[in-house]
């Protein structure tokens, strides 16, 4: 049984994993290729982009804040939920960015990239699917695109659209459009290469961040889902991620 376990360094992370690493031999029948990551959704994001072998499991316990990619962490349950505990595979969004010095970086986002005015100027962009524009000119704080298994993160708070996790879609979405100011983004396949261009590159400099890793001064970015990459993330039965999003849809919904 080839058990890994990845933990955060704070109180809370070191006192669950203490408790796993103690009570872990007593469940035989857990998977094997199992990694266990011990924080918050942060934590899971970097953990997984520093573990990309297409075999490996993820479990999450979440010792941090809201931990929407995380199950929740039971004395009682957990090592017994571990077994149970059903797969979800998604795929990422991978950025790349051309910056003013025309270098090429590439990165990949698992709930989103992020383009955002890097001074007190606002964004002036446009943005493409392919060859089609999707909108000539916005002049915005910036815009988000969103895979399904992040559109309850960032996008959510830019007031963007939930997706179902097997909608097949990502959504981009206008963080506080100024022109114009009622375009409220667009849902798009996700086989979609969508290309964000800054029209005005010297005056309103913009940075591209493929979930929490920044590229400075971004002259052009293109985003398209990597079907190559696969995340195996394991839920408890009782509250898997396409729960947590309906969830989610619901709230929105009501308020």
């Amino acid at each position: 049984m080839k058990i890994k376990i990845i933990s955060d360094i704070n109180k809370k992370s070191l006192k669950i994993k203490s408790f796993i690493l103690k009570n872990i031999k007593k469940n035989k029948s857990i998977k094997n290729n199992l990694t266990i990551v011990i924080g918050g959704d942060g934590f899971m994001l970097k953990t997984l982009k520093n573990n990309r072998k297409p075999s490996n499991l993820f479990y999450g316990i979440n010792s941090g804040n809201y931990g929407f990619l995380m199950n929740k962490f039971s004395q009682k349950n957990t090592i017994k939920n571990l077994s149970k505990a059903k797969m979800v595979s998604i795929s990422p969004l991978e950025m790349k960015v051309k910056n003013k010095q025309n270098l090429i970086k590439k990165f990949i986002a698992i709930n989103e990239v992020s383009i955002l005015r890097q001074s007190r100027q606002a964004a002036s962009i446009s943005i493409l699917n392919g060859k089609k524009t999707i909108i000539k000119k916005l002049i915005s704080d910036g815009v988000l695109v969103s895979t399904p298994a992040g559109s309850t993160a960032y996008n959510l708070s830019v007031h963007g659209p939930i997706l179902n996790l097997n909608s097949k879609k990502i959504s981009i979405s206008p963080i506080s459009a100024f022109r114009p100011r009622r375009w409220k983004g667009k849902i798009v396949s996700e086989k979609s290469i969508i290309i964000i261009k800054n029209l005005n590159p010297k005056k309103r400099p913009i940075s591209a961040v493929a979930d929490n890793v920044e590229v400075r001064n971004a002259k052009n970015v293109q985003v398209k889902t990597n079907k190559k990459i696969k995340f195996n993330l394991l839920y408890d039965y009782n509250s898997g991620l396409q729960k947590k999003i309906k969830v989610e849809q619901l709230r929105k919904e009501i308020n």
